[in-house]
């Protein structure tokens, strides 16, 4: 009697999460799928022109997501580095002491909430105002910057969490071969992690995408166009999405604020997708396999 009370409990406990996850996606396809088209994104503007940037787009949300792959790129590009950098250190030549130390600091900014991440990066511009630059503001350079902060302490943890886990063997094997261990690392270690290493860039990419709390002290305004440049403002699809439920006239910007909900989950399905493409072609060129 107790085992099948157990097992109902497991089972109605494990329905919760794609219960859950069902109903918010009928939800937003419900309310969204219907606007899901060219004027979503373009509103009355041409859209080759749009994306060319050539005519301005007033009620599409084409500048909000041509901010978010802007912010996304330039996050990573400053944090993928630095996070797999660390985790690669701290797996494989860290010392005990060292490895303590910097795996304590992780933790502590990972604990960093995002809106105090924002608030540093607002602090850091009225810094620089007052010592070196009075006309600095906030932009999607400092977005980034931010956001890269925000996400650095995942890369690292994951990649040091997935070369640890790799068989001893390799490592064996990398020593019999003669190989340093930078080169054991290089051409045995990462290859094999490659798959775990790449599915927690994804993961800190979806982190970037969906963050609204850091963005909106830092440079993400409602209506800047498309990204003029590192120093300017920027749209973003959370910015927007949380701007348009907010302060929504009629039924026509709410449902534009849920195709907008709707077109950034397609995006963060889009990674997922991507993420595991990369993963297969990883794993079978480090295997041998042809495609």
């Amino acid at each position: 009697m107790r085992g099948r009370a157990l097992l109902i409990l497991s089972w109605s406990a494990a329905l919760i999460v794609p219960a859950a996850v069902g109903a918010m996606l009928w939800h937003l396809c419900a309310e969204g799928g219907p606007v899901l088209g060219l004027e979503l994104f373009f509103g009355d503007a041409p859209p080759f022109q749009a994306v060319l940037g050539q005519v301005p787009v007033w009620d599409g949300i084409w500048p909000a997501a041509a901010g978010t792959l802007s912010l996304l790129a330039l996050t990573m590009a400053l944090a993928l580095f630095p996070g797999v950098g660390c985790g690669v250190y701290l797996a494989c030549f860290a010392a005990p002491r060292a490895k303590r130390r910097l795996s304590v600091a992780i933790d502590l900014l990972a604990g960093v909430p995002s809106i105090v991440m924002g608030l540093f990066g607002f602090m850091l511009i009225l810094l620089l105002r007052r010592l070196f630059a009075p006309e600095a503001t906030t932009c999607l350079l400092l977005s980034a910057f931010c956001l890269a902060l925000l996400v650095l302490p995942p890369l690292a943890i994951t990649t040091q969490t997935v070369l640890e886990g790799l068989p001893g063997g390799l490592r064996l094997t990398g020593e019999a071969l003669g190989l340093t261990p930078w080169q054991t690392a290089r051409h045995l270690l990462l290859p094999a992690g490659g798959r775990g290493i790449l599915g927690g860039v994804m993961l800190a990419l979806g982190r970037a995408a969906e963050d609204t709390a850091v963005i909106m002290v830092t440079g993400a305004v409602a209506n800047a166009g498309l990204p003029a440049g590192l120093t300017a403002k920027y749209e973003a699809l959370p910015f927007f999405i949380f701007y348009i439920s907010a302060q929504y006239i009629d039924s026509s910007d709410l449902r534009r604020g849920f195709g907008a909900a709707l077109v950034l989950l397609i995006l963060s399905g889009a990674l997922l997708l991507c993420a595991h493409v990369l993963q297969r072609n990883l794993e079978r060129k480090w295997k041998g396999e042809r495609p």
